[in-house]
């Protein structure tokens, strides 16, 4: 015999399909009286309470974690073995780089996203429970499961409850499912497969009662609550790496790995040689190693990246972390919320139908502006009888207010509502009918309709009432001039079009009638004027920006709480795709992993999801290979947000969660500035390769110098700190040139690069290597011919300026894909600054004595700096000659 303790407990998702009476008993509860203070204390230590407490990372770790990279582990080495041979200064510099380095990357990190913070914050302070017969406020922390929760319009849901009796009770969660209207809440029981958005019998903490009371049972507190769920899908979900970062760290790691083998093998082959005394080869080794390493790369691109950001930010996109900002330029698929991202989120008239007369009301959102037009013609509503009456009696039968605060339009009460006070105000104005309240009756949810009872100015009174359609065709059914046909296929019309269907009617009283009841229109009926048709509209600017997204081979994918008919009408409007494919939450739940990864890509729209859906959704694209962007606004899209490859919140109406979830937040709420942020991604992407490519090439020239220099016995030309002035202060002047670089024409038509792909094509590695190999030969061909005849200093001291000018000229060859001597030339006016400025440096670096004791260097005189000049421009010439070659073979192919 089982005792009670042996009944099994409902599982999370079952409550809404198990009678309430049942549900009380799980939980051990008792109604109406509540639980007693013994048994709430028995509770609390078996679950704990109503909050949620979540680890963060200690800063000293994420500080360690900067130093996690192969080449700054080679630095160390090198900068250690350095020091134990008492080369004090260049130590000295290794270490400055490898902190620089390092703390680039701890403030970059420690600006990452606070999200589960904020989920907690969301909690509710306070809830009116019942206990021991007594109904009380306490601090929503000390709620347990089985508790009795008093709700009320104005409440926030302090834990999530199955719902035990409710007097039209609405509640709304937008934030939580997307569903833009509040939602009516019942106490019965609805089938198990039903999704979150349609649990009519549950209420989940974070939501808003708009209106009306109920009674409800806790049966989740803390992190079982479906907001708690969220929290530790955001918690639990890694942060995924930029495809930029994947691929530097893949190149970084390779280089440092053939950079390290090299100087195995020369540090063996000059033993074994004899070359040079053991420490006099290591420390040549430390200087093959030290110049081949790309140290000023992290820096670089870390630079671009932040310049990248702050012309992001002027545009209205905040990006918190610098490889999100070049991640958009990589972007596949735009998994975007419906509610707020794309559309507005406040309830638009759109249709309205008087008698045969269909009217269009144009403009969006609860602003008043707009007209009134039928056939396209504005229409004078003071002067179309039925035009004035239907807006009239749909402004009184309204329990909302709409009001301008700062220019923006705030509704308080139901957004439907708010559609109407907004038609009637673009029809006359921001003035009230001149008509006195007598009576109200609410909206009930067993009628769902509202009347109020109103008097004009000639003493004529009117109920005005607006509802359900189904409902009040019953009321308008008593007439027999009533075409319960037409009117029933119209509204179904609208209805598959996605759109809200409301109906409009009156009823005259006499002048003597002070009250109105159901009773009296039930029995007398109502004349119907109309019906409207709302929608929570597109925003306008998105279609737009959908079509160039298309265009540049990126698919953006709806992802909502609304229905399917909902979801599609807008899919539609917005041009998602030629033919738009729906999946709904329940289908998603149906299959597996790797299910639902090969049917991902060929749905548009995903309809009625929950969070878990989402980041199963966004994951889904992940593993196909693509690049997934997440936009959203509320708290239900946290977990994809984090998820994706870049996360896209809204700045304004967007919740705290959701922006803290995400890697970029749009100021202006206007999703057509990630098309904007999607170009600039691929300028920075372009401009980071041509960084790099730039870069090892003359790196790379400074290792073979060393390398030539071993095997040819002669001194070595180049100390450690010279190598390392090159690459680091070459980084922040020369490189720099490429933070200005414009985009590239046909930027936005090209798809978007697979994640496949590599930095360096086998023409990039091709190229890199002949100009390593130009500018070591001309360096070591200089040194090892003014070697007689000049003095170590200043032969030295010209190497390292070949080299400098090497960079330079070959900076005019990579910046453009057009011949340098071109229009393309003149394109980036920084490009002469940052060169002027590595003159300059180079000018100190040579003649002033100071840098002359520190860097080992010598004044050049004319003849000296005309040999530097010649040299680079040897380079230049050569670089210019192939990709003259380059361009004619590929006009060549294209031709044929």
């Amino acid at each position: 015999m089982n005792t009670k303790d042996d009944v099994p407990k409902p599982m999370q998702d079952d409550y809404h399909a198990t009678d309430w009476h049942k549900v009380i008993s799980d939980f051990d509860g008792h109604y109406p009286g509540g639980l007693t203070d013994k048994e709430v204390n028995d509770k609390l230590e078996v679950h704990g309470f109503n909050e949620m407490l979540l680890k963060s990372v200690p800063k000293w770790l994420i500080f360690l974690r900067q130093f996690n990279n192969v080449i700054i582990y080679i630095l160390i080495v090198a900068a250690l073995m350095t020091l134990l041979m008492r080369h004090y200064s260049d130590a000295i510099v290794i270490g400055m780089v490898v902190v620089i380095n390092a703390l680039i990357g701890y403030f970059q990190e420690v600006n990452a996203s606070n999200a589960l913070e904020k989920i907690k914050n969301m909690l509710s302070v306070e809830a009116t429970v019942i206990r021991d017969d007594v109904r009380t406020d306490i601090p929503s922390r000390e709620l347990v499961p089985g508790d009795l929760v008093y709700l009320e319009a104005g409440d926030n849901v302090p834990a999530d409850l199955r719902i035990i009796d409710a007097d039209n009770l609405r509640i709304q969660e937008s934030s939580l499912t997307g569903e833009a209207d509040s939602v009516l809440k019942f106490d019965s029981v609805v089938d198990l497969k039903t999704p979150l958005a349609d649990r009519v019998n549950m209420a989940y903490a974070t939501t808003a009662v708009t209106n009306g009371s109920a009674t409800g049972i806790v049966v989740a507190t803390g992190l079982k609550t479906e907001i708690g769920l969220i929290s530790q899908s955001v918690s639990e979900v890694k942060d995924n790496k930029s495809p930029l970062t994947k691929e530097l760290d893949t190149l970084g790691r390779d280089i440092s790995w053939f950079i390290i083998i090299v100087a195995i093998a020369t540090f063996i082959l000059g033993w074994v040689m004899n070359v040079y005394a053991l420490p006099v080869l290591a420390m040549a080794i430390i200087t093959m190693i030290v110049g081949s390493m790309p140290e000023g790369l992290p820096a670089a691109t870390s630079v671009i990246l932040a310049t990248g950001v702050q012309t992001l930010t002027k545009k209205h996109a905040i990006v918190k972390t610098l490889p999100a900002a070049e991640t958009l330029g990589a972007v596949d698929i735009i998994a975007s919320d419906k509610t707020g991202t794309l559309t507005k989120n406040e309830m638009t008239l759109q249709d309205i139908v008087v008698g045969q007369n269909h009217y269009q009301v144009t403009g969006t959102g609860y602003a008043p502006e707009g007209q009134i037009q039928l056939n396209h013609v504005t229409v004078d509503a003071s002067k179309d009888e039925d035009l004035e009456m239907f807006l009239t009696m749909g402004h009184q039968a309204n329990d909302t207010f709409l009001t301008s605060e700062n220019g923006e339009w705030q509704i308080n009460g139901e957004p439907t509502d708010a559609a109407f006070l907004s038609a009637y105000y673009k029809a006359f104005g921001p003035k009230e009918p001149k008509l006195k309240e007598i009576d109200r009756l609410p909206f009930d949810s067993d009628y769902r309709f509202m009347a109020r009872l109103v008097e004009n100015k000639q003493g004529q009174r009117f109920i005005a009432i607006k509802g359900a359609p189904d409902k009040l065709f019953k009321l308008a059914a008593v007439s027999e001039s009533f075409d319960s046909q037409y009117w029933t296929e119209l509204s179904g019309q609208f209805a598959k079009t996605g759109k809200r269907v409301i109906a409009v009617g009156y009823q005259p009283v006499s002048a003597n009638t002070r009250e109105v009841t159901h009773e009296q229109l039930q029995t007398t009926g109502i004349t119907l004027i109309g019906i409207a048709a709302i929608i929570d509209p597109p925003r306008p600017e998105v279609v737009a920006a959908i079509k160039d997204m298309r265009q540049a081979g990126i698919h953006v994918k709806m992802i909502t709480g609304d229905s399917v008919d909902t979801a599609v009408a807008i899919g539609r409007q917005l041009g998602l795709a030629d033919g738009i494919d729906a999946m709904t939450g329940v289908e998603v739940d149906a299959l597996n992993d790797q299910e639902l990864a090969d049917a991902v890509t060929r749905y548009d729209v995903f309809a009625r999801t929950t969070p878990q859906n989402k980041l199963r959704i966004v994951a889904a694209y992940q593993a196909n290979g693509l690049v997934t962007a997440m936009t959203g606004d509320g708290v239900n899209d946290a977990p994809a947000l984090k998820r994706a490859d870049i996360g896209v919140a809204m700045g304004i109406k967007g919740t705290d969660v959701a922006k803290d979830s995400a890697d970029m937040v749009l100021a202006n709420d206007d999703f057509s500035t990630i098309k904007v942020a999607i170009a600039q991604g691929r300028r920075l992407y372009d401009n980071i390769r041509k960084t790099i490519l730039f870069l090892l090439p003359t790196s790379f020239a400074e290792g073979l110098i060393v390398v030539m220099s071993i095997f040819l016995r002669q001194p070595m030309p180049l100390t450690p700190t010279q190598l390392l002035w090159i690459n680091m202060v070459s980084a922040i002047t020369i490189q720099l040139a490429f933070i200005f670089e414009p985009a590239e024409p046909g930027l936005m038509n090209r798809p978007p690069r697979k994640t496949s792909a590599k930095l360096m094509d086998r023409h990039d590695i091709f190229q890199m290597t002949y100009v390593s190999v130009l500018i070591a030969a001309v360096g070591l061909a200089v040194f090892e011919v003014l070697g007689a005849s000049v003095s170590f200093g200043i032969a030295s001291t010209m190497v390292v300026n070949i080299i400098i000018f090497g960079k330079i000229f070959y900076l005019f060859n990579i910046r453009t894909a057009a011949p340098a001597l071109s229009r393309a030339l003149w394109s980036n006016p920084m490009a002469f600054a940052s060169v002027g400025l590595m003159i300059v440096l180079q000018i100190i670096f040579t003649y002033v004595p100071f840098m002359q004791s520190v860097f080992s260097t010598a004044a050049l005189n004319f003849s000296h700096w005309f040999i530097v000049l010649i040299s680079g421009a040897i380079v230049l010439v050569i670089t210019e000659i192939h990709k003259y070659w380059r361009i004619y073979r590929y006009k060549t192919t294209i031709n044929q």
